[in-house]
Formats: structure tokens, C-alpha cells, sequence
């Protein structure tokens, strides 16, 4: 293998290497932002549990709920 062939495999070879890593960083900022939108859900769904709770609790008060 002359220079210029070890040099345009090293080129290669480092370009598949940052190909992995930025595939690899990828996978994990998906896998973060999925796991962010599953609290963000589970959050709104626990606000929304506890504001009917609160309107039910009004209602009984105020002799509204049947």
C-alpha cells in the first residue's frame, strides 16, 4: 500500500468512526427527548387528575354533583 492509499484509508477509517459516534449521539438524544415527552405526559395527565378532582370537590360543596 503506497502513502496515498494508507492516507485515503485513514481518511476512511476516521470517517466511519465519527459516522458511529454521531449515530451513537443520535440514539441517545432520541432516547432522552422520549423520555422527556413521557414525564411531560404523565405530568399533564396528573395535573389533569387532580384539577377534576378539585372542580368535583367544588361541586360537592356547592351541591352541583349529582
Amino acid at each position: 500500500m503506497n502513502q496515498s492509499q494508507n492516507a485515503s484509508f485513514q481518511a476512511g477509517q476516521a470517517k466511519g468512526q465519527t459516522q458511529e459516534k454521531t449515530n451513537q449521539m443520535m440514539d441517545k438524544a432520541t432516547d432522552a427527548m422520549q423520555s422527556a415527552k413521557e414525564s411531560c405526559q404523565e405530568a399533564g395527565q396528573q395535573m389533569k387528575e387532580k384539577a377534576q378532582g378539585a372542580a368535583d370537590a367544588v361541586k360537592d360543596t356547592v351541591g352541583i354533583n349529582k
